[in-house]
């Protein structure tokens, strides 16, 4: 099948771009080639993948530019480039339309927001649905090929992340588990809070039972909260989001608010506890077969419900693979 290539704007959430892989995994079994644009740091979290990935940059005068290259680069593998729809938007903003309509391409996306006479390929917006099914439908209107959304994501991780992760495993000795905590999030929902006020305490309580917990957190205040809040975890600084992605992959149990390592998480297959407050679940919840959402609206759950769960599944034979297996 020829390939075609195709300039994707990626959304700017780690999550939304771990739920929008169905989708692009669709457009590549249909003969498209992924050329991804989006922020600096998908390139690494998308280290096992085969596609091209260009950092964004900040303004938008930049931002034209690198899209009119990227649009004279893919003319030069495709003489049929510019004559047919070349490019996906895969955020529901203005802003990201705008971008590629400027830059010439002829783009494709959901038609809302007011930016229907910036796209070439209208797609009716459909109702309310996971983002993960959002996405997959806009490739599926795109490619001609309807698509059911799939049980699990299958994060594609690199072998070089996977050693990176194995290498920190054993020079922890965390070779008979460990529990990795994702107490941080951004960004709030109906101006509400998304992280869960009870992680320092489930900390302690695990941390009494013997069990080894870890946190990867970001720079700045992540790292600061990591390092007064949970003394008794493991502190990894500066992970790179691939080798993230294998740590999580080998945990024995992944706690984490909505946020996007606990997406993550959720697509490499991990066992996962999703302890959700103000988010909309039908919309956001992590997806796959090992995630245990604890949800108790209109507040949160408490310590003692989040300890049980984990505990139940801390007492389950480990199945998961460790970092660096297959």
């Amino acid at each position: 099948m020829r390939q075609r290539p195709l300039i994707v704007r990626l959304c700017n959430w780690i999550g939304d771009v771990v739920l929008g892989l169905p989708a692009l995994e669709l457009l590549e079994a249909q003969g498209y080639t992924p050329v991804l644009y989006g922020k600096r740091w998908a390139a690494t979290l998308l280290g096992g993948y085969p596609w091209a990935v260009h950092a964004r940059s900040a303004t938008l005068a930049q931002r034209v530019h690198e899209l009119r290259a990227l649009g004279a680069q893919c003319r030069t593998r495709d003489a049929g480039f510019a004559r047919r729809v070349n490019a996906l938007v895969m955020p529901n903003s203005f802003s990201s339309a705008l971008e590629m309509r400027l830059a010439g391409l002829r783009v494709a996306g959901y038609a809302r927001d007011g930016r229907g006479l910036l796209l070439a390929r209208r797609v009716a917006a459909p109702p309310a649905r996971h983002e993960l099914e959002r996405m997959l439908a806009l490739a599926a209107a795109l490619s001609g090929v309807p698509a059911q959304p799939p049980p699990e994501i299958g994060f594609r991780i690199a072998a070089a992340a996977r050693a990176r992760a194995a290498e920190i495993v054993r020079q922890h000795g965390w070779q008979r588990g460990y529990v990795c905590l994702v107490p941080f999030a951004t960004g709030r929902v109906n101006g509400r809070d998304k992280r869960w006020p009870g992680f320092a305490a489930l900390a302690h309580r695990l941390a009494a039972a013997g069990h080894t917990l870890v946190l990867c957190p970001g720079p700045g205040a992540e790292l600061a909260e990591a390092r007064s809040r949970y003394t008794q975890a493991e502190v990894i600084e500066d992970l790179p989001l691939d080798a993230y992605a294998a740590l999580l992959r080998g945990a024995r149990l992944v706690v984490a608010n909505d946020t996007g390592p606990g997406h993550l998480a959720a697509a490499v297959g991990a066992p996962l506890l999703s302890v959700l407050g103000p988010t909309t679940i039908e919309q956001h919840r992590a997806w796959g077969p090992n995630v245990r959402l604890l949800h108790a609206p209109p507040g949160w759950p408490g310590v003692d419900q989040v300890l049980a769960a984990a505990e139940e599944r801390l007492a389950a034979p480990a199945c998961e693979a460790a970092p660096g297996t297959a």
